[in-house]
């Protein structure tokens, strides 16, 4: 295996079994034994579970940049609300296959104060690049209010995803419209809060389009 190759396996194997069992559970021996390398090919990788936690954040990071900002065809003509609306959907696209790890981490965070902490401190990192995708501004002090607020934003919309079996997800659309409707005039995001209608036509199609075309790539929260 090269160097990325195992780093990319080790992200697999601790998806899989934070799938199967709390994340206080896992032990870097079972992420080796479950990925067949040796702890000490991992460890050039990640020095600890936290550190596997915060690449798996990472990974779903570079997955939703990767589909372009706001100058990308998709966002032509749409106002920020809408464009942090995409953002944020491509996010959770990103994060279907790996909906039973999150869900278990949201039992775990739930159970442990200081997994909730970390897990939001990565989660504001990650909504800084979501903002920076969408075009609205993440700099400064105004920026990291933001990215605080949109990160507890997201984990209230999360929370609705787990639990919507439809798969145009409907519910988790209005519930993320809701929020952005009501949350992003606190948070200064948007200079315009008119209420803006979301093409969710249009939206749950390419959504599911984008399902049926990516089943498995790299590991995405």
């Amino acid at each position: 295996m090269t160097s990325e190759t195992t780093r990319d396996a080790c992200l697999r194997s601790f998806l899989a079994l934070l799938a199967e069992r709390p994340f206080a559970r896992i032990a870097l021996g079972d992420v080796a034994e479950r990925c067949g390398v040796s702890l000490a090919e991992m460890r050039a990788s990640f020095a600890s579970t936290q550190d596997l936690l915060a690449a798996f954040f990472r990974s779903t990071d570079r997955h939703v940049l990767a589909e372009g900002g706001p100058d990308a065809e998709d966002f032509a003509g749409e106002g920020p609300k809408e464009r942090l609306f995409e953002v944020l959907m491509r996010r959770l696209d990103a994060l279907d296959p790996h909906k039973e790890a999150v869900r278990s981490l949201r039992r775990s965070a739930r159970r442990d104060p200081l997994l909730a902490l970390q897990l939001l401190r990565l989660s504001e990192g990650s909504q800084r690049w979501m903002l920076a995708q969408a075009g609205i501004d993440c700099t400064g002090l105004a920026g990291s209010l933001r990215a605080k607020g949109l990160a507890v934003l997201f984990v209230r919309v999360l929370d609705v995803w787990l639990d919507d079996e439809d798969p145009g997800l409907a519910r988790t659309m209005a519930a993320l419209d809701r929020e952005l409707a009501t949350g992003a005039k606190l948070l200064g995001m948007l200079d315009d809060m008119a209420y803006l209608a979301i093409p969710w036509r249009k939206r749950r199609a390419s959504a599911e389009g984008r399902r049926d075309g990516s089943a498995a790539g790299e590991p995405a929260a």
